[in-house]
């Protein structure tokens, strides 16, 4: 895993952009920020009082000094405030929200900060390490948006073992996504690979390969597969998706050449699409736990700006590390947005 984020924070260190954490007394926060400022892979931004968050760094013996601090419920900053709640409004008006409503959001520091990289005064935004995912996205989900209609979002991990990085997905989200939302899931989890210069070779799992049980679970899978194949071919030609797979023969190539001899992919899968939400997340900390690999992530993809959701157990390592793949994801964005 060293080699691949340094490689990330390398990347992110060219060209730095605005994190926003809302959680920003948390201690496992602050420390990332001490060495996120370190290594200059962000430029971080604190949401809160500005008093109490110099406080929580006395006491925690952190040496802070060059930092964006904004007391969003200052008088000084009402009239922002009063913007970003019309902002919401616009946004939200035809589900029923009313204005005092959006005022009343806009004083929780999750919807500033989502606000803030709304409106390109931010770049992308970090929090999780206390309140749960849906704190962190549904936010985002009503301010920032999907990238297309209909579109879900859905969360990757990045498993390191010991001689490479898989991606797993969805272990984070969608808990039980359809035929049509795990092909989704499978072409974002392929295009998030690539940001991170990984060659997706991409196996939708099932406890059947390639027809070998007969149930609807397993159609779905098999409809999911041929959804994202034919969308690769329009969007994502580089990569390579088959399924349905089990996992052994996803990442075993003896045990491919048995059970799916004629399959595109043939043991060498390094992004693993899991069924539902109950089976990815079982996989990825079975992976970790006994497995010994380690985990990057959650990151969400489907948004249509970055932001990322922390484990609750998060150390500080996760939050500089996810920071920076953060930054590396804002780069492709504004990339995207110039083209």
């Amino acid at each position: 895993m060293k080699d691949f984020i340094a490689k990330i924070k390398e990347q992110a260190r060219k060209d730095p952009k605005r994190i926003v954490f809302p959680e920003s007394t948390e201690e496992r926060t602050l420390k990332a920020i001490q060495t996120i400022l370190k290594e200059k892979t962000a430029i971080p931004i604190l949401l809160g009082k500005e008093t109490d968050i110099r406080k929580r760094m006395t006491q925690l013996k952190l040496k802070i000094t060059k930092i964006t601090i904004i007391d969003y419920l200052a008088e000084r900053n009402k009239d922002k405030l009063e913007r970003y709640a019309q902002k919401l409004l616009e946004l939200r008006k035809d589900k029923g929200m009313t204005i005092e409503q959006a005022r009343e959001k806009m004083k929780e520091e999750i919807y500033y900060g989502t606000m803030m990289v709304h409106v390109g005064e931010a770049d992308g935004l970090i929090s999780g390490a206390v309140h749960s995912t849906g704190h962190t996205v549904l936010p985002a989900l009503q301010i920032i948006k999907v990238r297309e209609k209909f579109h879900k979002v859905s969360g990757v991990f990045f498993i390191r073992f010991k001689d490479e990085v898989m991606v797993f997905a969805d272990a984070a989200v969608t808990i039980e996504p359809d035929a049509k939302d795990l092909a989704g899931i499978a072409i974002d989890s392929a295009r998030t690979a690539i940001r991170f210069g990984i060659e997706p070779k991409v196996a939708l799992l099932s406890f059947s390969t390639k027809g070998s049980a007969d149930h609807p679970m397993v159609k779905k899978v098999q409809e999911a597969t041929a959804i994202a194949k034919e969308r690769a071919k329009k969007m994502l030609p580089e990569a390579v998706i088959d399924g349905e797979m089990q996992l052994d023969a996803a990442v075993e190539p003896w045990v491919a050449k048995i059970k799916c001899p004629n399959a595109l992919i043939q043991g060498d899968a390094n992004v693993l699409i899991f069924p539902d939400l109950q089976a990815a997340n079982i996989g990825y900390k079975l992976a970790t736990f006994f497995g010994h690999a380690e985990a990057i992530g959650p990151i969400l993809q489907g948004l249509r700006k970055p932001v990322n959701d922390l484990s609750r157990g998060c150390t500080v390592q996760d939050i500089v590390d996810i920071t920076a793949m953060t930054v590396i994801e804002a780069h492709h964005i504004e990339k995207g947005a110039k083209e």
